[in-house]
This record gives structure tokens, sequence and C-alpha cells, in this order.
């Protein structure tokens, strides 16, 4: 936009707001800022705000020395306070600087706020979001992209294994031999990806060649990568997958469970023996089908997967469902936007109930001992989630396990999981009374002496957690542990081995138990100074998980001990 044309726009007719601003201008001070602004044009679908103009029609050019040469940090600063990617534009009348900042629309049904207040512009003011208005955002519906037809295909365009796994999926959920023997037109049209001869975007991205969904619908692929250390910017291993999605999801878990990257850990505890993998199947199943289902397809970009040793990140485009927050995730009932899909996913059991897989991902994933799904990437743009790999509780794991496969009952779902794994970490907020009046009665939970509302795991958990902490005065065992499961079956520089166990130990730490254990001929060096590696010694080097552990920690209590 020229300064010819700016000096022509009114500001309620053409969404723009002027302002003089001739020296500076608040970011965030007041709600007559940057981001109130910011909000307030969004909420109203976009605008502009231009700094550098008289108020008065027609605006006459005064210029602005307001963010002048932080115009890109200032769009970064925007963009981490609201989650919204302004644009600005600078253009000079003479050496009258005027600065443009194009503010874009807000995600259909959702409104947002500064200092907790939904804004909207009121003459010159910024004032807080009439009912009404508010209202008729958030009754917005997004269209079901997954139910529109798609021009243009038809049925010798769907993918004949596509269709059988389909089949066999549907009448394995639904209990229902009978099922296969019917037509593919009989079964796309009871799962309504065939109306009147027409198929639908949902039958293009479930079932149809891959040159036809490239075609139609490119960015509906899958991007995997995977890289030794979250350092890297170039990836070690990198794959399209663009198979419609009921081949698609078998191709994408392939990639991910490949055996040196899935690595297994035996874990055993008395009698209890069981294997954990970095990544369950059903976690990552639930978790990418998620993505590619609650995605935005006007978005021309992937659902993109990132592998590392210590984490996956599953990241899609579009920010949450409307009405979806990260701090709502596990309670809200959403709209789905592609609602026809994801009732097809349901129905072929490829996905758990709508509003259940989170709830799966969680209770699984807490249930391992691991850390909690992270969802804090996540903005308006995208929706990324993050799993680690660690497991930093193995008591936490075994505890749950042994109630879960004994008699008692009841059995415990997501909400006792997640309020479990709240006392763990001594969080007493919010927790729901009756959910911690049946953990009390199931013998899971204690309460604290002299408290009403605050409670600590069973016994039967701390003597899972004190089994053998220390190993003489030398070593802690949970310290060992880290070390021996960042450098099993990988040689490491000591810059990646501090980058990996940067949450659990410092470098003094790492160091000192990096020396003992040598010293110890648990580990051993290969290389000098900057070039030395480390990896567990060659008498341990083909154990893994649990068996590696005990054959050391065994090791060193006969020394120490």
């Amino acid at each position: 936009m020229t300064i010819a044309e700016l000096k022509q726009l009114k500001e309620s007719e053409d969404k723009v707001e002027f302002k003089e601003a001739k020296y500076q201008y608040a970011y965030n001070s007041s709600r007559k800022s940057v981001l109130g602004y910011t909000v307030a044009f969004t909420n109203e679908k976009g605008g502009y705000l231009v700094f550098g103009l008289e108020d008065a029609h027609p605006h006459n050019v005064c210029g602005s020395k307001a963010f002048e040469d932080r115009e890109g940090q200032l769009e970064q600063d925007v963009y981490r306070d609201t989650g919204i990617r302004i644009q600005t534009e600078v253009l000079f009348e003479g050496a009258n600087r005027v600065l443009v900042i194009k503010i874009p629309s807000r995600p259909v049904g959702k409104p947002l706020y500064f200092n907790d207040v939904p804004l909207m512009r009121v003459g010159d003011g910024l004032e807080r979001m009439s009912d009404e208005m508010y209202l008729s955002i958030i009754q917005e519906q997004e269209p079901d992209f997954s139910a529109k037809i798609c021009q243009g295909i038809s049925m010798v365009d769907l993918d004949e294994t596509a269709i059988k796994k389909m089949k066999e999926s549907y009448s394995r959920k639904q209990k229902n031999p009978g099922f296969l023997q019917l037509s593919t037109e009989q079964v796309l049209t009871d799962l309504k990806l065939l109306d009147n001869g027409k198929l639908n975007n949902a039958a293009l991205i479930l079932l149809a060649k891959k040159e036809v969904i490239h075609s139609k619908l490119p960015q509906s692929k899958t991007i995997w990568e995977f890289r030794n250390s979250e350092a890297q910017i170039h990836h070690d291993s990198r794959e399209v997958i663009d198979e419609p999605l009921f081949i698609a999801i078998d191709s994408i878990w392939k990639m991910i469970n490949q055996p040196t990257l899935n690595r297994k850990y035996p874990v055993q505890s008395g009698a209890y023996i069981f294997d954990l993998y970095d990544f369950n199947e059903e976690v990552i199943r639930e978790a990418v089908l998620n993505a590619i289902a609650h995605r935005d397809y006007t978005i021309t970009s992937e659902v993109a997967i990132k592998q590392y040793p210590n984490k996956i990140t599953i990241a899609n485009p579009g920010g949450f469902p409307k009405g979806v927050t990260i701090e709502n995730i596990l309670t809200v009932s959403s709209t789905p936007r592609s609602r026809l899909m994801t009732e097809i996913l349901e129905k072929t059991g490829l996905v758990e109930r709508s509003g259940q897989g989170v709830d799966k991902i969680f209770s699984i994933t807490l249930s391992e001992g691991k850390a909690e799904p992270d969802y804090t990437n996540s903005d308006m743009f995208q929706v990324s989630l993050t799993l680690r790999t660690e497991i930093i509780d193995k008591a936490f794991h075994v505890f749950l396990s042994q109630y879960q496969n004994s008699e008692k009952e009841p059995k415990l779902g997501v909400e006792q999981i997640i309020t479990l794994s709240k006392i763990r970490k001594s969080i007493f907020q919010n927790l729901k009374a009756e959910i911690a009046s049946q953990l009390e009665k199931s013998g899971l939970i204690e309460k604290i002496s002299g408290h009403t509302n605050r409670y600590t795991l069973s016994q039967e958990y701390h003597a899972l957690v004190n089994d053998g902490l220390r190993i003489g005065k030398r070593y802690l065992v949970k310290e060992i542990e880290f070390i021996l499961l960042a450098l099993q079956g990988n040689a490491l520089k000591i810059g990646h081995l501090e980058d990996l166990l940067k949450d659990f130990l410092s470098r003094n730490q790492i160091n000192y138990l990096k020396m003992k254990l040598m010293e110890d001929e648990v580990v051993k060096v290969e290389g000098k100074i900057k070039g030395a590696r480390y990896s567990i010694a060659d008498k341990y080097a083909d154990l893994r998980g649990d068996v590696l552990l005990g054959a050391v920690i065994s090791e060193l209590r006969g020394k120490y001990e």
C-alpha cells in the first residue's frame, strides 16, 4: 500500500487506525498500545495500524520514529505475546518515515484478549467487546472440510488396498463380518464418503491413490524427519508419506518404530517384568491421527513429525479446534474441523471416541513414568505435541502397573492417573474431591497428617522409590540410570551428553559421574579433547534398559557396599 492510498483511507470504513507517534508509541503498557490494537483489529477480522500520519482526513504525513530499526523485533514480540503474525512495512515521503502494521484476522470462533479482556474498537477508544459481538464469534462454525465434495475424482481414483483396509477395520470394530461382503459403493455410501455419486474430501484423504492426492490436496502429506541432536539444522533421515490415510498410518508408524530409533527398555521390579519403548505405539498412532484429522486443510503446509533420540514432536497446521486451549484440552468437548473424517476414524477403530484421544495420550504416557505430554509450543497457527522418551519415575510406572494388573477395582482412568501424578509432584490445587476420595479408598493415596486436602502416594510407592537409592557413598542410583540410558547404543561427545541430560543433571554432576564411571570401567572414552566420545564399556555394550542398569548397579554394589 502506498502513502497516497493511505491518505485516502477512513478509519471506520477501511479498518485502519492512524497515530502520529512522532517519537515513540507504547507496546503493551495500556489498551491504547500496539498489543491493544492488535487484539482489537484481530477480533474485527484484521486491519492496519499506521504510525506517522495525522488522524484527520486526509491524513498528512508527519513522520514517526516509533520502533525505528526494530520492526523485525516488533513482529517477534507481538507473535510471542499474542500468537498473531503481524507484518510491518516502512514507507517514506521525503525524509518522513511511515510505519504500517498489517494485522491479520483471528481464527474462526476464537476471540483474542488483552489483559484478559476481549477488545474491540469504539470510536477513538478500545473497549471490552460487546456481548453480541462476543457471542457471534464463539458461535461461529468452522465448515466441515472433509464433508465437502471433491470435484474431479471418481471411483477409479481410489486405492483398492486402502478400501480393503477400511472394510477390514470397520468389520473388526463393529464386530460385523458381513460388512466385508458389501460392495465398495455401498460401503462408501454407508460411511457418507459417497453422496449422489460424488466423493468428498474425506474419501480423497482416506482412500485416494497417492498421485490423485498429490494433484488435489498436496498439503495432506506427512513429513517425517529424524535428527540425532536437537541442535542439528539438517536432518539425518527424511521421508514424505503421501499415501491414503488408511495406508499412511502404518507407513508413519514403521518410520518411527525402526529398531534403532525406538529403543526398548526392559523394566523389572521384583516379580514385575515389562518392556517399555521410547515411543508407545498406541500413543503415537492416536497423536498422529489426531494431527491429521484435526488439522486445517486450507493451510498449504503439511503435518510434520520430528523425531530425536530423546523426544518426538508432532505438529499440524491450524490451531486447536474451536473452544480448545492448552488449559482445557483434557476437559472440553470440541468441534472437530473435519467431523466426517473423525467419525469414520472412530467407526473403523483407528482413533478413540471423539474427545478421548488426548485422554489416552496422557494416561498411557504418565503411566509409563514419563513426562506429561507437552502442548506448550502450540499457538493459533499450529498444534504442536512433544512426547519425551525418558522414564523419569520408574517407581510410578511399576506402582500403577501393579495396581492395574491386580484384581483390585475400580481400574484407573485418565482423571485418576493425572490426579496421582499431581500428588506425586505435590500439586494439590484443583484436585477433584471425588477422585481423591476414590483413590484414598483404593489405598493409592494417604492424607498428610494435619491436612484435609493434601495427600501423598501410598507407602507401596515410596518403598519402590527408596529401593536402593544410593550405592555406598559414591553414587546415586537415579544419576547412574540417567547416564547409562543416554549412552546405551551411542558414542557421544560431552556436549551432546550434556544436552540430553540438561533437564536432569548439571554439567558438574555429569562430569563427576563420567569420571567415576570411567574409573569403575563402566564408561569408556575414545579420542581426545574435542573429539572425545563416551560410550558404555564393552562388557556391557550389548545390554539395554533395566538389564543394563541391573548389571552395572549389581557390580557397583558389590564393590562399594
